[in-house]
């Protein structure tokens, strides 16, 4: 769909009397590199696809956050601008890490360097891991600034909050998501868990899975995947696609084949193929998680067997995937496991 774009102006500097010569020949060179500026070519061409900002972690070494999104998302045509929210060594997963967290002081001055060079205009925005309230909340203040620079802004929020009975985040986070993230969110990307933190309804099937994604799109978001959820041994996704305010929403199931080990970076990387196909597929949630769940399953399948190969049992700790060597899987999936519609 064609995009607007905030057109860059140069205003010329104004010219005293008591301007002594290196300080007029200062302000020449000052001005003549802004004019000779090249297009942020992102902008002044964009792609068919788009611009995102994507909010996230960054590890060295293997792929979560940021690493696990980016590239999948530059794959399938967008433009990716990443900001770091914490730069480590590796995941936290390794006996142990070093690295740097991103505040939110330290987010707002990036983001007013792009405000100052007209470098705003996201049609997407990605957030995944947020550690603290306050950084939360300096980004719910982004989402409102890039929002009053492009309306029509799509926020993919992955509310990553805990998994398996157990929350890996403070519990005040929970409220915030709650009231303040979910309304603003296009798309929301929680686990079985976080459903429930988020609705605080049970989700013991699939009816409550259903009840689950209505209850979130009363709360704001018009597209909502439950990524993942365990109803009496079985794996699942359930994704759920209000059109309009009011009217029913489209929703759906995926049946997902279980693989036995434990992956870091899938969630990341689910949330990032969700967005990227969504947006293919405006109309078709549900032929976007296709194709999403078929990438990743393949992309699992692939790290598996080489730690195998390797000489590895991939049952005894978390695996790093195999992302960059699934990258046909990532710009043509096979779709093997199909969505059924409910009635």
């Amino acid at each position: 769909m064609p995009f607007s774009f905030p057109t860059t102006t140069t205003t010329s500097l104004p010219f005293h009397k008591d301007h002594n010569h290196f300080n007029l020949n200062r302000n020449l060179r000052s001005r003549n590199r802004r004019m000779t500026t090249p297009p942020v070519l992102s902008l002044a061409l964009p792609s068919d696809t788009g611009r995102v900002l994507s909010i996230q972690s960054h590890t060295v070494q293997g792929y979560v956050g940021n690493k696990s999104a980016v590239f999948p998302l530059q794959l399938l045509g967008y433009d990716v601008d990443p900001i770091n929210s914490v730069q480590f060594s590796n995941h936290t997963g390794y006996p142990t890490f070093k690295g740097q967290v991103l505040n939110g002081q330290q987010l707002c001055d990036l983001i007013e360097g792009l405000e100052a060079n007209d470098l705003l205009f996201y049609t997407h925005v990605l957030t995944g891991y947020i550690g603290s309230v306050s950084f939360l909340d300096t980004i719910l203040e982004v989402i409102n600034k890039l929002r009053s620079v492009n309306p029509n802004l799509t926020y993919v929020c992955d509310p990553v909050m805990g998994d398996e009975g157990k929350l890996y985040v403070p519990e005040e986070l929970v409220h915030v998501y709650r009231e303040k993230v979910v309304p603003l969110a296009s798309m929301l990307t929680p686990n079985q868990f976080e459903a429930e933190k988020l609705t605080g309804l049970r989700i013991n099937s699939e009816e409550d899975g259903r009840e689950a994604c209505a209850i979130l799109h009363a709360a704001g978001p018009s597209k909502v995947v439950i990524t993942s959820i365990t109803i009496g041994g079985i794996l699942l996704l359930i994704g759920s696609h209000q059109k309009e305010k009011g009217l029913k929403p489209e929703q759906f199931k995926i049946l997902i084949h279980k693989i036995p080990a434990y992956f870091t970076g899938t969630g990341d990387l689910m949330t990032a193929l969700l967005l990227g196909w969504s947006n293919k597929y405006p109309d078709n949630l549900d032929k976007a998680a296709e194709l999403a769940v078929s990438t990743l399953q393949a992309l699992l399948r692939r790290t598996l067997d080489d730690y195998k190969r390797a000489g590895y049992d991939p049952t005894s700790s978390s695996l790093e995937i195999r992302l960059i060597q699934s990258q046909e899987d990532i710009r043509n999936p096979k779709v093997e496991l199909k969505a059924e519609r409910y009635s």
